[in-house]
């Protein structure tokens, strides 16, 4: 059963570009971001830049992995997206790709001024996780939020159970966002209310005022297709 307006099927596409493609990946970004939205079956679709997940900004950035989020209406389009527009253009300058199918279990806060999970009624699940989250930055609060960046990224690196973790942003600076994989609920859980680090963070956010907007999701991993390495996948989690 879910919540009013909440999606069957997320899908998260990730594309390994080589160095010299940089300037297609670039007009990928500016060109593709309508054409997703456009998509048949599409109710909601972001482009993204990633990074290493170790700070935010353009230090951080990776500019050979780039990402596409899409909310789907109809998940039986979902199969064919390798032969949309979109996913023929990443395609022709990729030398590897994956996807992860997901499911929304709970999803809190807004994108672009919508809810594009709907809202999750939760609920539990036996296999791996996704936890995304994005953020829109006060621009006169983003200095002090990169600083109390470095603890918590140090501590997600070596946090037990986590499968892959990147970051992910609309632009280089001011859209921050991360996703990580785990390899279970209770690995998640652990780190986000049981980690020092990462709990001062969650304590000091409502009082710092660092986001102008913000969301966090969690969702199901259903199936993860293509090659791994793209995601930066480890075997089965840290051990801590």
């Amino acid at each position: 059963m879910t919540g009013p307006g909440v999606p069957e099927l997320v899908t998260l596409h990730v594309w390994r570009t080589p160095p010299g493609a940089l300037p297609r990946a670039l007009l990928r970004m500016a060109l593709d971001p309508r054409r997703l939205r456009a998509t048949p079956g599409v109710r909601f679709g972001k482009l993204l830049g990633t990074g290493t997940g170790t700070g935010f900004g353009p230090s951080d950035a990776d500019l050979t992995r780039w990402a596409a989020l899409a909310v789907w209406d109809d998940p039986d389009r979902a199969a064919g997206f390798d032969d949309t527009p979109v996913g023929r253009a990443w395609a022709a300058i990729a030398t590897g790709a994956a996807r992860l199918d997901l499911r929304p279990l709970t999803s809190r806060g807004r994108w672009s001024g919508v809810e594009p999970f709907g809202e999750p009624p939760g609920g539990r699940t036996d296999g791996p996780v996704l936890a995304l989250t994005r953020a829109r930055l006060r621009p006169a609060r983003a200095a002090v939020f990169w600083r109390a960046v470095p603890p918590v990224a140090a501590a997600l690196a070596g946090a037990p159970g986590l499968l892959a973790r990147f970051g992910v942003g609309e632009a280089p600076l001011g859209w921050q966002g991360t996703v990580s994989v785990w390899r279970s609920s209770a690995d998640l859980v652990n780190f986000a209310y049981r980690r020092p680090e990462h709990r001062a963070a969650v304590d000091r956010t409502p009082v710092a005022r660092w986001y102008a907007e913000e969301l966090f999701a969690r969702f199901a991993v259903r199936a993860v297709h293509g090659d791994r390495a793209v995601l930066g996948w480890t075997a089965d989690g840290g051990q801590g």
